[in-house]
């Protein structure tokens, strides 16, 4: 009986035409790459930069923006070689399911979970933080800090939870249930919002770039590595190590491309594109912005969750685009949340399709022709989380159980080459041995760098979807049930 935990699902399975005409194509490589774009640039580029530099890696944090680039490029490859043959919703696990067999696929997609569900959360609670401080760059009346922090903190010496004081976040809660009713009226309209918002950040980033690179004190690079205090993780080489799966939550976005296959009008050929597009684009404007920010500030300077607002603000000259730069986190952030939910909801969608899921996950609204049961799920839990834990935790699961997944993508492409090397290919990786073993090593270094505390999560959290498996997902999968037929 254990052998049947890992059943596969055919390719063909997955391409059947009465399932993907299900949802509306409507999807471009443009739209695609906008989603990749929208769904990366965010917190790292707004938050996480900053702390990483002036805790980790002074200024070497371009260094390990390379190293999670390289890592997410890696899987990147995978996942494009995946989405080309199996157009479908799901992502990694659609992939993990062709490959790997039900059980593993489970679990992944129970992993992504914590990638998309928890990630939205995250963005949103950064959110928060960002109106709070135009509202007080405008001297706005502002809601009480009470309704602006979470209620809990996790306190890392002691590893438990204590309360801060507050009742919850509801400005993280509001964003949520907008992006929420965005997502639901249509994936046309939630393209179109996100391009937007791609446009007005990615101009933001930019102009942030050139002019602050006039203002660049070349003295602040040296020493460019800065020495190891003695602490694995502070500054030296590891430092640059140990900031790399820290950022690496700024490169959480892309692989939602993917989840919107079976939305692309030509996704054989725009999926690969969008998926490879925005991690490249992605790539270069952190390594450009991150040389910036420690090249107009001492990194130790950089220790603040508004980094890029700091920065500028060192500069009289550079004062007059501190609004702008705020504006354009929270358009950012926005984007980011609207693309989490998106890729959770098609999840969501899809594990329900196969029965692992309850069964009303996988409706489809008549007439937006959305999963619109799945929106309304995500909605519903993303929010309160986002109002009730802490940015630091969340970021740090989420990055873990990412990772995860393209660990299984990469060894899934591999298994695939061998086991079915009869199927059609529109995009292969090139030397697949080594991109994928690559790929491994990067993202399984980085996720056991987090440490045990983050193992340990994933593992409770895993045994929670285990239990759901074995109860419900197992006794109801359309896979087992046409097999036993």
């Amino acid at each position: 009986m254990a052998n049947d935990l890992f059943i596969t699902k055919s390719v063909k399975d997955f391409t059947d035409a009465g399932q993907l005409q299900e949802l509306k194509r409507t999807l471009g490589p443009v739209a695609l790459t906008a989603i990749g774009i929208g769904g990366v640039i965010g917190t790292g580029i707004f938050v996480l930069t900053g702390p990483a530099a002036a805790q980790h890696a002074g200024p070497a944090i371009v260094l390990s923006f390379i190293l999670a680039g390289l890592g997410c490029i890696f899987a990147g490859l995978c996942y494009a070689e995946f989405a080309s043959m199996i157009p479908v919703a799901g992502s990694a696990y659609s992939y993990a399911y062709a490959t790997l067999g039900e059980f593993v696929a489970w679990f992944i997609g129970w992993d992504l979970v914590i990638e998309y569900l928890f990630a939205a959360s995250t963005v949103a609670v950064g959110w928060s933080r960002y109106l709070g401080k135009l509202f007080q760059s405008y001297n706005w009346p502002y809601l009480p800090e009470s309704l602006t922090r979470a209620p809990v903190a996790w306190e890392e010496e002691a590893s438990r939870f204590v309360l801060t004081g507050s009742y919850f976040n509801l400005p993280a809660v509001i964003i949520v249930f907008i992006i929420g009713f965005i997502l639901y009226i249509g994936i046309k309209q939630s393209a179109l919002v996100n391009n937007i918002i791609v446009a007005i950040k990615v101009a933001i980033v930019l102009a942030v770039i050139g002019f602050g690179a006039m203002y660049v004190v070349p003295a602040y690079w040296h020493p460019f590595i800065p020495p190891n205090t003695g602490t694995w993780g502070e500054f030296g080489w590891s430092g640059v190590f140990r900031a790399a799966p820290i950022i690496f939550f700024a490169y959480i976005g892309f692989d939602a491309v993917s989840t919107a296959a079976q939305e692309a009008k030509n996704p054989q050929r725009d999926v690969p594109i969008g998926i490879m597009a925005s991690l490249i684009i992605c790539t270069v404007l952190y390594i450009l912005m991150s040389g910036v920010l420690t090249g107009l500030l001492p990194y130790l300077q950089l220790n603040d969750a508004a980094p890029v607002a700091t920065a500028l603000m060192a500069h009289p000259e550079l004062k007059w685009m501190v609004n702008s730069v705020i504006f354009g986190a929270l358009a950012g952030l926005s984007s980011v949340i609207l693309c989490m939910m998106l890729a959770q909801t098609r999840i969501f969608y899809a594990m329900a399709k196969d029965g692992l899921l309850y069964r009303s996950l996988g409706n489809v609204h008549s007439k937006f022709k959305t999963p619109y049961v799945a929106t309304v799920v995500t909605t519903l839990v993303a929010a309160p989380i986002a109002g009730i834990f802490p940015i630091g935790l969340l970021a740090e699961l989420v990055s873990v159980g990412t990772l995860c997944a393209f660990v299984v993508v990469c060894i899934g492409v591999l298994v695939l080459r061998y086991t079915k090397p009869e199927l059609e290919r529109p995009f292969r990786v090139p030397a697949i041995w080594f991109v994928s073993m690559a790929g491994v090593a990067v993202c399984g270094g980085m996720a056991a760098s987090l440490g045990w505390p983050n193992v340990i999560r994933l593992v409770g959290w895993a045994i929670i979807g285990f239990i759901i498996y074995f109860t419900y997902g197992r006794k109801h999968s359309k896979l087992r049930a046409s097999k036993a037929a």
